[in-house]
């Protein structure tokens, strides 16, 4: 329990003393994940509205590898990456391997189906309410997707922000595309598993400690706009919280 208290006491001392070098890690951790969710939730968004609508010979095929998609191990997609962007691979020429822009192309093909799928239900959902009154005004399968998803806009803010959690939090393909190298390409997750093995506990708990607060404040923003949703759906007066 001391050793605990102790731990916890540094490493409050660390996150209000604004230490460098976990803000460091603490920066470029959200700066990875914040350009892997943006190039996902871009590609995802419009891929998996065009899904929801579309009818085309396996379709069902591909739904079911979309769905098979979201439970890859983050290890699997750092392995593919790792070996694409390798000297030898076909993406060896790029020279990103052990940079940011692994780490980003990384977590971006790691939330990418997680982007896709949940857009492809919330559409999916809109397209059954609405989808044969837009095909009686002329819409095609484009303009029914654009439609849908303008329509569902709120809505999938709270799927990017459910895809940069995910991104934020993932440790494996990061660790394996990235190296881990101090200055470099050492995130939040990767450098708890680091400090932790080191026996450097405090360090490993204040990065935890910005990680859970990341995280939480990404579940308040889902509630507010769940909240606000809902609200706004029925009429209600605007608040914060009900």
């Amino acid at each position: 329990m001391s050793t605990f208290a102790d731990s916890l006491h540094t490493a409050s001392a660390l996150l209000v003393g604004l230490d460098p070098a976990l803000w460091t890690v603490v920066g470029r951790s959200l700066a990875v994940s914040g350009l892997a969710c943006v190039l996902a939730s871009a590609v995802g968004v419009t891929a998996g509205a065009w899904l929801a609508v579309a009818r085309f010979t396996g379709r069902g095929v591909a739904v079911t590898l979309l769905n098979t998609a979201l439970a890859v191990p983050s290890v699997v997609v750092g392995l593919v990456v790792y070996l694409l962007l390798s000297r030898s691979g076909p993406l060896g020429f790029l020279g990103w391997l052990f940079s940011f822009q692994a780490m980003v192309l990384a977590q971006a093909l790691l939330v990418l189906p997680v982007a896709m799928a949940l857009t492809r239900q919330l559409i999916e959902d809109g397209e059954r309410q609405h989808g044969e009154q837009l095909r009686s005004l002329g819409a095609g399968t484009l303009g029914r997707a654009a439609l849908l998803a303008w329509d569902e806009r709120y809505a999938l803010l709270t799927v990017v922000i459910t895809v940069f959690g995910r991104a934020v939090a993932e440790v494996g393909a990061v660790m394996i595309v990235g190296g881990n190298i101090d200055g470099f390409t050492r995130v939040m997750t990767t450098a708890i598993a680091l400090e932790t093995s080191k026996g450097d506990l405090a360090l490993a708990l204040a990065l935890g400690l910005v990680l859970l607060g990341v995280v939480l404040g990404l579940n308040a923003c889902v509630a507010w706009l769940r909240r606000w949703r809902e609200r706004a759906d029925t009429g209600l007066p605007q608040a914060v919280w009900a």
